[in-house]
């Protein structure tokens, strides 16, 4: 996953409950989560603060395929997924569309 599937994700589900400006009002957060071990992470600025759409950025560098020449995250290994957390829950994508 990088920065243009991220694009393609919100063209697939815009005008649904599947991107960051439908859900945000619902106490939706845009994260991101690992299939492997279960661990979620939440979409973050570089100064830490939650983010209100999906960036890779920042997320953790053990999640990263590949970095960029200043240490950013560019694109995640597989099995890397995003979705959105409300109340510590995990939503897919698919799953808040369905709503």
């Amino acid at each position: 996953m990088d920065n243009r599937t991220l694009h393609m994700e919100n063209l697939a589900f815009s005008g649904t409950s599947g991107v960051s400006d439908q859900t945000r009002a619902s106490g939706f957060q845009p994260a991101f989560k690992d299939l492997q071990t279960g661990r979620v992470e939440i979409a973050r600025t570089r100064i830490g603060l939650p983010a209100t759409c999906h960036m890779i950025d920042w997320l953790p560098r053990d999640w990263a395929r590949t970095l960029s020449h200043n240490g950013r995250v560019s694109s995640l290994r597989s099995g890397i997924i995003s979705g959105f957390v409300r109340q510590g829950v995990f939503f897919t994508r698919e799953e808040l569309a369905e709503l």
